[in-house]
């Protein structure tokens, strides 16, 4: 796998500055941050855990989507949201837990066999494994088809 990079831009102090970050890689978008919307609300622009919060989901969701194929069971369709929590632990604020979300429509697969390997996503996808410190969790919610008729 190749490696990827992104970069960052900040200009002023902290409370007063700001800072861009550059997708690089894939030249996919430059988005603007600061402390301001970083801590309070976003207004348009996004921060660190915003971002952690889209690698994490996007990385799930291709794991789940393998390891499902790879069972003969490969989903129409997954959806999976992240969201990031920080705690602040004296000077620090670090990232304390990430909850994912996931929902999906697996044609043959039951609920308990959908939430095996949802856990295993979660244990083995890169940022996953890149973040073993940070309280992990993972609901999984199989879409059932409606019944004919």
């Amino acid at each position: 796998m190749p490696d990827r990079a992104a970069s960052t831009s900040w200009s002023g102090p902290l409370t007063s500055g700001s800072g861009t970050v550059s997708l690089e890689s894939s030249g996919a978008g430059r988005f603007p941050f600061s402390l301001e919307t970083r801590a309070g609300e976003p207004g348009g622009q996004t921060g660190p855990e915003e971002l952690v919060a889209a690698a994490h989901s996007a990385c799930f969701s291709m794991q789940l989507s393998a390891l499902l194929t790879n069972a003969g069971l490969p989903p129409d369709d997954v959806d999976t949201r992240a969201v990031v929590s920080q705690q602040q632990r004296g000077a620090a604020f670090p990232i304390t837990g990430i909850a994912l979300t996931v929902r999906a429509a697996v044609p043959g697969c039951d609920a308990d066999t959908f939430r095996s390997y949802a856990e295993e996503a979660k244990r083995t996808c890169p940022v996953s494994v890149a973040l073993a410190g940070t309280d992990i969790t993972v609901a999984a919610h199989l879409d059932t088809p409606e019944p004919a008729g």
